[in-house]
């Protein structure tokens, strides 16, 4: 393992990590997996799909970065078909430091956001 990489397991430093942005929340999916959400919008989870490798995180990620990053480090970054058609990267944890996790988290942060606000109704008068 790269050193400074993030155990696979671990997804608490992933939770420590989202937590403290703004308005994120930990919760819980019905099947048992742990997932961050702003808003009641998807940040960061574990890929559970039978394509992605055990110990894969999903961001989302803009399909322009997330190219970049599966070409810059395909040890690191990965998508299968499955992941293909959504703004989203898979993340290896045992090949991610915790620098690069805190800004891939942040930037799915704001992409959750983005997509809260755009998803909001007006309050009725």
């Amino acid at each position: 393992m790269e050193c400074g990489a993030i155990a696979a397991q671990d997804f608490e430093v992933v939770r420590r990590i989202g937590l403290a942005l703004p308005g994120v929340e930990a919760l819980t999916k019905y099947d048992g997996s742990p997932v961050l959400k702003v808003g009641g919008v998807f940040v960061a989870g574990l890929a559970l799909h039978p394509s992605a490798e055990p110990g894969t995180l999903v961001v989302r990620a803009r399909l322009d970065e997330r190219d970049l990053f599966v070409e810059e480090a395909p040890e690191t970054y990965y998508l299968t078909d499955y992941y293909r058609s959504y703004p989203l990267v898979l993340v290896r944890l045992t090949q991610i430091r915790e620098d690069a996790l805190r800004d891939l988290l942040t930037v799915s942060w704001r992409m959750a956001k983005k997509k809260g606000k755009k998803t909001r109704r007006p309050d009725p008068l």
